[in-house]
């Protein structure tokens, strides 16, 4: 599903429109093939391509992996933080409001400050997001 939402917008519009009714629409090849008006092993046959074009532009560009990395680092970054303000809390109690202030922004979340920077700055982050 990630390499559909990072590449499938450079699938074909047919690609693309097949592709979106079985991941996000959780119809099945069936339902598509009669939407489609085509066989339902045609569907099976664009679906299977489609994940072969998808896992090939995976090969190529690494932007799953990427983001996976990321996710990862950021989250192995709060867990550590949290658990050294733990540990700096207990030794040192008289900074606790300090702390709760740095475990208030290790929880904080930055949807509004993203949208924000995408809106001020879109050109820098339009590799993100294909244009349909």
């Amino acid at each position: 599903m990630r390499l559909w939402d990072l590449y499938g917008g450079l699938l074909t519009d047919t690609q693309r429109e097949m592709t979106d009714m079985f991941f996000n629409l959780d119809l099945t090849v069936s339902e598509i093939a009669e939407q489609k008006g085509i066989s339902r092993q045609a569907v099976s046959e664009c679906l299977s391509q489609c994940k072969k074009q998808l896992e090939g532009f995976e090969e190529t560009l690494h932007h799953a992996k990427a983001f996976a990395e990321g996710d990862l680092r950021t989250s192995f970054l709060i867990s550590e933080a949290s658990a050294w303000a733990d540990k700096f809390t207990a030794l040192h109690p008289e900074y606790a409001a300090d702390i709760d202030k740095l475990r208030q922004i290790l929880k904080s979340d930055y949807a509004e400050q993203i949208s924000r920077a995408l809106r001020v700055n879109p050109w820098h982050y339009s590799h993100l997001y294909p244009k349909d």
